[in-house]
């Protein structure tokens, strides 16, 4: 990845809740790039092209319901290579990044279940929320 590319992906990462920026972080998704370019036999402006693409749907100023639209037209690959590659993104990149979010929420969600007692205080004041503050 050109060192341009480089820094303006962690500068738009940079702009995205921290949550989704974990998650895009823990996934090494420019050496997967890198990795498509000898798989799928890309030229280097075809690479580049693809990067770019990737790090706008990562950082969800392109639609990622369109991915493969967005590299036909952008990248310049065949409605076949870019299925191909479409593919090959989300098992490498996309579902990565997804499951590590929904890992974190799930373990956020655990973080914050109420006890019992404080449900149970819930209740018996009618429904005063101060009652699942930690105290």
């Amino acid at each position: 990845m050109i060192e341009k590319l480089k820094q303006k992906s962690i500068e738009e990462i940079a702009k995205l809740p921290k949550m989704k920026q974990d998650a895009i972080n823990a996934v090494d998704w420019a050496s997967v790039t890198e990795e498509m370019e000898k798989k799928f036999f890309l030229t280097e402006n075809e690479l580049l092209n693809l990067q770019i693409v990737t790090m706008l749907t990562l950082v969800d100023l392109y639609d990622l319901n369109f991915y493969s639209s967005y590299l036909e037209a952008d990248v310049g690959v065949t409605t076949g290579e870019a299925k191909k590659i479409t593919e090959y993104a989300f098992s490498k990149i996309f579902n990565p990044v997804a499951n590590k979010m929904e890992e974190t929420i799930k373990q956020q969600i655990k973080s914050k279940i109420p006890n019992w007692d404080q449900t149970v205080r819930f209740i018996v004041s009618g429904g005063d929320y101060s009652n699942f503050i930690e105290q």
